[in-house]
C-alpha cells in the first residue's frame, strides 16, 4: 500500500512547516471569530459517562473511559467532540443572539481509520452561535457557510503573502448540492465517489443533508440524533439542514473534507431523530431533558478541522506531517524514503 501520490515532495521543509502550521492556525481562528462573533472559551477534556454530553458521532465509535479514583471511581469519557457540551455553554454563559463561541478541542477517537487523512487524535475548532428560531432554514445555513469559506479563503491568501512557493486553489465561491440530488447526478457511485466527482468538477462544495436517507435508503454519511438536524424537510423532496465543506485537493488528486456543521436540533426534531435511530432512551439523558425543557437557545455549530485546514493550505499528502499522532510503521518508512519524517 502507497500513502503519498508519485512523485510527491513536500513544498515546505520540516522547521518552515512547523512555523507555518502555528501560522495557519491563528489567522484561520482570528478569521473565523471575527466573521462569525464568536468568543474563544475553554472548554473540556472529558466529560461524565452516561450524561448524554459526549457526541455519540455515528452512535458505533467507543470513547476513551477511565475512572477518577479520589473522586469515588467517578467514570468519565474523553469527549469525541463537543458538539453537545457548546450548546450547554452558550446557555449557561448566556450568550445573546447573533453570537456564540468557539474552542480550541482536541479529542480521541481509537475507533478512526488511520490513513492519509484520518487520525485518532483529533484536533479541530468546535464552534457554536445563537441564532433565531426563525433562521431555521436553507438560506441561513448558506450564509454561514460562504462566512467559513471566506475565512478559509482569507487564510489561503495571506499563506501565499507569507510563502509565495504555496499556491492558491481554492475558487472564489463554494457550491451547494444537496445529497438527494448527489445521488441522482451519480447513482452508480457510493457516496465518497460522489463527494469526489462534485469536488472535481467544482473545486469546493458543500453537501446539504447528511444523515436522513436518501432515495435508494441509505444515507449520505453518519450523524448522531440528537446535535444537526438532517430530518427537516426543506421542499422539493429533500430533507436537512446540515452538511459538509470538502474542496478538492490538488496534492493528493482526492476529495477533503475541512468541516462538518448544522442548525442544531430543536425538540421536534430531536425526539423525531431519536425515534428514527431507535435510542428513544436518550430523551432521559441530562442533556436531552436539559434541551426537551426550553434550556438551550436555538444554535447552529460545527468544526473546522485545524490538522485538515493545515494539511490542504500548506499542500501536504499526508496528515501526520502536520500532527503528532500514532502512524503504521509502513507510512512513516515510505516518508523517509521521500526525505522527510511524519510527526
Amino acid at each position: 500500500m502507497k500513502y503519498f501520490p508519485d512523485n510527491y515532495h513536500p513544498v515546505l521543509n520540516g522547521r518552515e512547516t512547523e512555523r507555518a502550521i502555528k501560522i495557519v492556525k491563528d489567522l484561520f481562528e482570528k478569521e473565523l471569530s471575527g466573521a462569525l462573533r464568536l468568543s474563544r472559551v475553554t472548554n473540556p477534556l472529558f466529560v461524565p459517562s452516561g450524561s448524554g454530553i459526549n457526541d455519540d458521532l455515528n452512535g458505533v465509535e467507543r470513547p476513551v473511559r477511565f475512572e477518577v479514583g479520589n473522586m469515588g471511581n467517578m467514570k468519565m469519557e474523553i469527549v469525541q467532540s463537543l458538539a453537545k457540551w457548546k450548546r450547554m455553554a452558550l446557555a449557561d454563559y448566556g450568550i445573546a443572539e447573533g453570537y456564540g463561541l468557539y474552542t480550541d478541542m482536541n479529542a480521541i477517537r481509537p475507533d478512526d481509520d488511520i490513513d492519509a487523512i484520518h487520525s485518532i487524535y483529533v484536533d479541530q475548532w468546535d464552534w457554536e452561535k445563537v441564532m433565531s428560531p426563525g433562521q431555521r432554514n436553507l438560506d441561513y445555513l448558506k450564509s454561514v457557510v460562504r462566512e467559513i469559506y471566506s475565512a478559509i479563503r482569507r487564510t489561503e491568501f495571506l499563506i501565499h503573502e507569507t510563502y509565495p512557493q504555496v499556491e492558491p486553489c481554492l475558487p472564489d465561491e463554494i457550491t451547494f448540492i444537496h445529497s438527494e440530488d448527489l445521488l441522482e447526478m451519480y447513482p452508480g457511485l457510493s457516496p465518497q465517489d460522489r463527494e469526489r466527482e462534485a469536488a472535481r468538477k467544482h473545486k469546493a462544495i458543500f453537501i446539504i443533508g447528511i444523515g436522513a436517507e436518501l432515495a435508494d435508503g441509505q444515507s449520505h454519511g453518519g450523524r448522531a440524533p440528537d446535535y444537526d438536524d438532517w430530518s427537516t424537510p426543506t421542499g422539493e423532496g429533500h430533507r436537512g439542514l446540515n452538511g459538509d465543506i470538502i474542496v478538492w485537493d490538488n496534492v493528493r488528486n482526492d476529495s477533503l473534507e475541512l468541516s462538518s456543521m448544522g442548525i442544531r436540533v430543536d425538540a421536534d426534531s430531536l425526539l423525531r431523530q431519536l425515534e428514527m435511530k431507535m435510542c428513544m432512551d436518550r430523551s432521559g439523558l441530562y442533556w436531552h431533558s436539559r434541551l426537551l425543557k426550553g434550556d438551550f437557545p436555538q444554535t447552529i455549530g460545527g468544526g473546522v478541522g485545524q490538522s485538515r485546514l493545515c494539511m490542504f493550505l500548506l499542500k501536504k499528502a499526508h496528515i501526520g506531517e502536520v500532527q503528532a499522532s500514532v502512524w503504521q510503521e509502513e507510512a512513516r518508512a515510505e516518508a523517509r524514503s521521500l526525505g522527510f519524517s511524519l510527526l
